[in-house]
């Protein structure tokens, strides 16, 4: 069973609707017994890291989570969910995250050129790691996935698994040991996101 995280900050009709499509049987909780006898765990997320972090840490989840990652179930975090697995996040102050992989998030203007539009809104082909990740063993380099996002994962280039080029190349997602992430939405990219979903899966 695939548990997916609810603490008020995901999408998860589209998230639970897509690993359905592919046979999955999933349950949205938001308890933390739950997800330590789930199988694997998804960690959706869209608004602001404070807020969603500072959730997290009043229920609890946090440290289930953390838990969970460190006894090596698989967990994927996706948009904000991934964001929230490095050191800390600056959107609107300095905010503590799950530490579960090195690194930080930082806004993409830091990075992009002054006359791009922000949010990175829209489809974006994905460029893989030199060594290629098997989150991706479906899909191929230069297919397109689906980005909303402001912020982006910096100072974590050894757990890069592949890039979106905006103007400059930003993290599209990360992996260290059974920890990944995607900038990106999967449950919004179409038939390359459930290649992603369903390598996640197995």
């Amino acid at each position: 069973m695939i548990a997916i995280v609810d603490y008020g900050v995901g999408n998860l009709f589209s998230l639970k609707s897509s690993l359905a499509a592919l046979g999955q049987e999933t349950l949205v909780t938001g308890d933390a017994e739950t997800l330590h006898r789930a199988d694997k765990i998804l960690l959706p997320g869209v608004g602001a890291f404070g807020d969603a972090a500072e959730k997290l840490r009043a229920t609890g989840l946090d440290t289930a989570i953390v838990d969970a990652a460190r006894g090596g179930k698989p967990l994927m975090g996706i948009c904000l969910g991934m964001q929230l697995l490095f050191d800390r996040g600056f959107e609107y102050g300095e905010h503590a995250g799950l530490s579960l992989i090195p690194g930080e998030v930082r806004p993409i203007a830091e990075v992009i050129p002054p006359a791009l539009k922000i949010p990175h809104i829209g489809w974006n082909a994905l460029r893989f790691a030199e060594k290629k990740s098997p989150l991706f063993r479906y899909i191929r380099e230069g297919d397109c996935v689906y980005f909303v996002h402001s912020f982006y994962a910096a100072k974590c280039g050894e757990d890069v698994i592949a890039t979106a080029e905006y103007g400059a190349p930003l993290t599209a997602a990360v992996q260290r040991g059974n920890v990944c992430g995607c900038q990106f939405h999967p449950e919004k990219s179409g038939r390359v996101g459930l290649a992603i979903l369903k390598a996640f899966c197995e």
